[in-house]
């Protein structure tokens, strides 16, 4: 692990490692509504510790080549920060030691293929439906699959030779499960001539800094391509 950070409530814990994954947790033990003073105040230790549980995890960072300078950038993830969240997706910034990104969690129901629609009255002694032929029936029932949220055809389905009779279109119905899916909403980068060792975020809640040895650059997070130099040694 190469880098650590909680959101500002607790829920949430972010790790980076040197691979360039950023790993979420989720806190599993609730809240404790009290405040940090009232806690301060109470004449007895809480021993109950915090715990989390696995959430989500995605690459961030993938090693790159900078072919001017003829240098290796690695993926390793040196700083993690979280943002202001947003219509219950966390938001969060992780680089490595040339590239910032923005990275959108949220969840999102696991949509499945469910039967044919049509009665199941309609359906002959073998199962198969009126009207089609049992092999391509059997076939379409069973060779739909989901891959990230669109439907497509096994590899191994083929129509039969004379056309299908009468096509029934499946029903894709929003099933109980909850995947959640990280999506990369910017990238920052060519800001920094020596390798980034600090990000933080400002209390406005739309800007951040990036910090290198010698460099600190003032950023939008919805502008990707243009930096504020605010101290250059």
């Amino acid at each position: 692990i190469s880098a650590i950070e909680f959101d500002k409530t607790g829920e949430h814990l972010a790790t980076g490692d040197r691979g360039g994954r950023v790993v979420l947790f989720e806190r599993t033990d609730g809240n404790d509504l009290r405040s940090r003073k009232e806690l301060e105040r109470t004449d007895f230790a809480v021993y109950k510790h915090p715990e989390f549980r696995y959430k989500t995890e995605f690459q961030s960072h993938e090693p790159e080549f900078d072919y001017l300078k003829s240098l290796e950038i690695e993926e390793k993830i040196n700083k993690i920060r979280w943002c202001q969240t947003s219509n219950g997706a966390l938001f969060l910034l992780s680089t490595n030691d040339k590239t910032i990104k923005l990275w959108k969690v949220l969840e999102k129901k696991v949509k499945k293929v469910s039967d044919v629609n049509v009665d199941p009255s309609t359906r002959i002694g073998n199962g198969n439906l009126v009207g089609v032929d049992p092999v391509f029936s059997s076939k379409a029932t069973s060779s739909l699959a989901m891959n990230g949220g669109e439907l497509q055809w096994m590899n191994d389905f083929t129509l039969p030779s004379d056309g299908a009779p009468s096509l029934r279109l499946p029903t894709v119905v929003c099933s109980s499960e909850i995947a959640h899916v990280a999506r990369c909403r910017r990238v920052y980068t060519h800001a920094h001539d020596y390798h980034i060792n600090s990000i933080s975020n400002n209390s406005d809640g739309e800007t951040y800094i990036s910090a290198d040895d010698l460099r600190i650059n003032l950023w939008n997070l919805e502008v990707s391509d243009q930096s504020f130099n605010i101290v250059d040694i």
